[in-house]
């Protein structure tokens, strides 16, 4: 058999190998949606992403008679790992053909430069650093479309990564909700009551004041995420603004949503998109020549969205602030004439958010699996 060469992403070739594996792979799979070339370039190189702030990193690929095979991203997060106290590397962009010696070499690669820099386990495949997409493989539908920013792979990945040693670490789950299906009269008839009773307002988020919308959705962050959750710390000044950044070009007002209290202070939050993967899986990558025309055509025909987070501050979580949110982006979602809405990855620990999607009707139908191994 021919040797199985692993190099790190150094030149502008091997970067191009890097980044257009994946046509190779999911070639005429109805699942997996091309990324913007373009974008992706920034992704991989840390300009929209915390990837070079948070710690070291490498990309690598393997080739097989000088032919591209498989690749992934290598890095540390030395934010988190302070934050926790801990020794953890992780494995990210992973593409690889149907060859477990292929993905062996690279594990095998990862596992040595972790081990060298002083790491004693390794999870993955998750986000890049501030990232929301690439969160573990799918182990149980293939057949549903992938929503925006979400990862998509192919059956046999769980197979590579379980026979290097790999274990289950966490698994996240996406939720569909049905616009047919109407929210219950009880929380329609709720909602008014408590945002009277506990004197708070749900508001649009406005793109033109970006930075202030941003430090609020930092505030509420900050006040609400869990201490325990083993693999969050609030976001710092920096990855804020880049968030801000992103959202703004791809952004709708009438599906993000900020609930302040009748004084302004800021208690809650949602981010949702539409769902852009509609429109890319037209464009195979590319905007020219007539990747924007396609763009603009098909934008047009969105009927889906995804929600990636909300967050409510733990003294207002049970005073129907929640289902403010969430009756709000519902109800503009079907205006819209959306047909259905996914919210994910939610993450298994996070019992909250679950029984939030649930009471509304959100029913689990794909399950990501994120892994780990000690080194």
């Amino acid at each position: 058999m021919s040797e199985i060469i692993i190099k790190k992403v150094t030149t502008k070739k091997q970067e191009k190998d890097f980044i257009m594996l994946p046509w190779r792979i999911y070639e005429n799979d109805e699942c997996w949606v091309p990324q913007l070339i373009s974008d992706y370039k920034k992704t991989i190189r840390g300009e929209n992403n915390s990837l070079v702030q948070s710690g070291p990193f490498q990309h690598i690929i393997a080739y097989r008679n000088q032919e591209i095979c498989g690749r992934l991203c290598v890095g540390i997060n030395e934010e988190l790992n302070h934050a926790k106290n801990y020794r953890e590397g992780y494995i990210s962009l992973f593409e690889c053909i149907n060859d477990y010696e292929i993905a062996r070499e690279m594990f095998d690669y990862a596992s040595n430069w972790l081990k060298k820099m002083g790491m004693d386990r390794i999870i993955g495949p998750i986000s890049l650093p501030n990232g929301d997409d690439n969160r573990g493989l799918i182990i149980d539908n293939f057949t549903d479309p992938t929503l925006v920013m979400n990862t998509y792979n192919k059956s046999y990945y769980r197979e590579l990564f379980e026979k290097y040693g790999f274990y289950k670490y966490w698994d996240c789950y996406a939720y569909r909700y049905d616009m047919e299906n109407d929210i219950e009269d009880r929380y329609r008839k709720y909602v008014p009551y408590a945002i009277e009773k506990y004197k708070f307002r749900v508001d649009k988020i406005d793109l033109k004041n970006i930075e202030k919308e941003m430090a609020d959705i930092k505030q509420v962050i900050d006040e609400a995420m869990p201490k325990e959750w083993d693999d969050f710390i609030p976001p710092t000044d920096e990855e804020v603004e880049i968030i801000g950044k992103s959202l703004v070009p791809v952004a709708d007002p009438d599906l993000i949503y900020i609930a302040r209290t009748e004084e302004g202070r800021p208690i809650g939050f949602n981010i949702a998109l539409p769902d852009y993967n509609q429109v890319l899986k037209k464009m195979n990558g590319r905007l020219f020549p007539i990747g924007a025309i396609k763009y603009l055509y098909y934008k047009k025909k969105i009927d889906r969205a995804r929600l990636f987070v909300l967050f409510v501050i733990p003294e207002y979580r049970r005073k129907g602030v929640p289902s403010a949110i969430y009756m709000n982006l519902f109800d503009a979602a079907k205006k819209k004439g959306y047909k259905y809405g996914e919210g994910s990855t939610v993450w298994e620990y996070n019992k909250i958010m679950q029984r939030d999607i649930e009471k509304f009707g959100g029913k689990i139908y794909k399950t990501y699996r994120i892994y780990k191994k000690d080194l």
